[in-house]
Protein backbone atom coordinates (compact mmCIF):
# COMPACT_ATOMS: atom_id res chain seq x y z
CA UNK A 1 0.00 0.00 0.00
CA UNK A 2 1.20 3.56 -0.86
CA UNK A 3 -0.15 6.98 -0.97
CA UNK A 4 1.14 9.41 -2.53
CA UNK A 5 1.92 11.78 0.65
CA UNK A 6 5.39 10.60 0.89
CA UNK A 7 4.48 7.31 3.06
CA UNK A 8 4.62 3.99 1.89
CA UNK A 9 3.24 0.27 3.78
CA UNK A 10 4.55 -3.24 2.80
CA UNK A 11 4.16 -6.20 4.07
CA UNK A 12 6.02 -9.67 3.77
CA UNK A 13 6.14 -12.95 4.98
CA UNK A 14 9.92 -14.40 6.14
CA UNK A 15 9.87 -17.53 4.32
CA UNK A 16 13.10 -20.44 4.90
CA UNK A 17 14.34 -18.70 0.66
CA UNK A 18 14.44 -15.08 2.92
CA UNK A 19 16.73 -17.15 6.13
CA UNK A 20 20.18 -17.52 6.99
CA UNK A 21 21.56 -20.55 8.67
CA UNK A 22 19.96 -19.27 12.09
CA UNK A 23 16.31 -19.71 10.62
CA UNK A 24 15.77 -16.16 10.71
CA UNK A 25 15.59 -13.21 8.32
CA UNK A 26 18.84 -12.71 6.49
CA UNK A 27 20.05 -9.12 6.75
CA UNK A 28 20.76 -8.88 2.92
CA UNK A 29 16.89 -9.15 2.60
CA UNK A 30 15.92 -6.77 5.50
CA UNK A 31 18.18 -4.34 3.35
CA UNK A 32 16.54 -5.23 0.25
CA UNK A 33 12.97 -4.90 1.41
CA UNK A 34 13.89 -1.84 3.60
CA UNK A 35 15.18 -0.48 0.32
CA UNK A 36 12.28 -0.78 -1.38
CA UNK A 37 9.65 0.70 1.06
CA UNK A 38 12.09 3.69 1.39
CA UNK A 39 12.00 3.65 -2.81
CA UNK A 40 8.15 3.83 -3.08
CA UNK A 41 7.98 6.61 -0.37
CA UNK A 42 9.98 8.85 -2.16
CA UNK A 43 9.17 8.15 -5.35
CA UNK A 44 5.49 8.68 -4.25
CA UNK A 45 6.25 12.25 -2.41
CA UNK A 46 9.10 13.26 -5.54
CA UNK A 47 6.12 12.06 -8.41
CA UNK A 48 9.77 11.26 -10.34
CA UNK A 49 12.40 8.36 -10.39
CA UNK A 50 14.38 8.55 -7.02
CA UNK A 51 17.62 6.60 -6.48
CA UNK A 52 19.56 5.76 -3.21
CA UNK A 53 22.34 7.95 -2.22
CA UNK A 54 23.01 6.58 1.62
CA UNK A 55 21.68 4.29 3.92
CA UNK A 56 22.49 5.26 7.90
CA UNK A 57 21.57 4.33 11.33
CA UNK A 58 20.76 0.62 10.38
CA UNK A 59 19.22 -1.60 13.48
CA UNK A 60 18.73 -4.80 13.73
CA UNK A 61 16.43 -5.02 16.95
CA UNK A 62 15.20 -8.67 17.12
CA UNK A 63 15.85 -11.49 15.02
CA UNK A 64 12.89 -12.31 12.49
CA UNK A 65 11.90 -16.12 12.54
CA UNK A 66 10.79 -17.70 9.54
CA UNK A 67 6.71 -17.78 9.82
CA UNK A 68 6.65 -14.61 10.80
CA UNK A 69 4.87 -11.82 8.95
CA UNK A 70 6.77 -8.16 8.58
CA UNK A 71 5.30 -5.00 8.07
CA UNK A 72 7.48 -2.15 6.99
CA UNK A 73 6.81 1.66 7.24
CA UNK A 74 8.29 4.05 5.13
CA UNK A 75 7.93 8.41 5.40
CA UNK A 76 9.49 10.87 4.09
CA UNK A 77 10.96 12.98 6.53
CA UNK A 78 12.86 15.69 5.09
CA UNK A 79 12.59 17.34 1.73
CA UNK A 80 15.38 19.18 0.27
CA UNK A 81 16.09 20.33 -3.12
CA UNK A 82 17.05 17.35 -4.74
CA UNK A 83 17.35 14.81 -1.92
CA UNK A 84 14.91 13.24 1.20
CA UNK A 85 15.21 11.66 4.29
CA UNK A 86 13.00 8.58 4.34
CA UNK A 87 12.79 6.85 7.75
CA UNK A 88 11.86 3.29 7.58
CA UNK A 89 10.34 1.01 10.47
CA UNK A 90 9.92 -2.70 10.35
CA UNK A 91 7.27 -4.69 12.64
CA UNK A 92 7.53 -8.15 13.29
CA UNK A 93 4.58 -10.72 13.91
CA UNK A 94 4.19 -14.43 15.19
CA UNK A 95 0.35 -15.24 14.74
CA UNK A 96 -1.20 -14.39 17.25
CA UNK A 97 1.22 -12.74 19.48
CA UNK A 98 2.23 -8.73 19.42
CA UNK A 99 4.20 -7.35 17.37
CA UNK A 100 7.69 -6.56 18.00
CA UNK A 101 9.94 -3.46 16.36
CA UNK A 102 11.97 -5.82 14.69
CA UNK A 103 14.41 -3.05 12.07
CA UNK A 104 14.80 0.39 11.06
CA UNK A 105 16.54 2.26 8.99
CA UNK A 106 17.37 5.88 7.18
CA UNK A 107 17.81 6.47 3.72
CA UNK A 108 18.93 9.48 1.84
CA UNK A 109 17.27 9.52 -1.46
CA UNK A 110 18.05 12.00 -4.57
CA UNK A 111 15.08 12.65 -7.34
CA UNK A 112 16.67 11.79 -10.65
CA UNK A 113 15.92 12.99 -14.06
CA UNK A 114 15.49 10.63 -17.52
CA UNK A 115 19.69 10.98 -17.69
CA UNK A 116 19.88 9.53 -13.87
CA UNK A 117 21.51 13.19 -12.88
CA UNK A 118 19.74 14.94 -9.56
CA UNK A 119 16.13 16.83 -10.44
CA UNK A 120 14.73 19.53 -8.12
CA UNK A 121 11.83 18.26 -6.29
CA UNK A 122 8.66 20.42 -6.96
CA UNK A 123 7.78 21.47 -3.03
CA UNK A 124 4.18 21.91 -4.26
CA UNK A 125 4.23 18.75 -5.51
CA UNK A 126 3.33 17.33 -1.86
CA UNK A 127 -0.44 15.56 -2.34
CA UNK A 128 -2.45 14.12 0.43
CA UNK A 129 -4.05 10.74 0.05
CA UNK A 130 -7.87 11.65 -0.50
CA UNK A 131 -10.73 9.40 1.59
Amino acid sequence: MTSLNGSAEMHAMVLPSHANHHHTLFAGQALRWLAQAAFLAARNRAQREVVVAAVSGVDFRVPVPVGHSLMLRAHVSRVGRTSMTVYVRGLSQAPGAPTDEALQAVFEMVAVDAAGRPHPIDPLSHHQETP
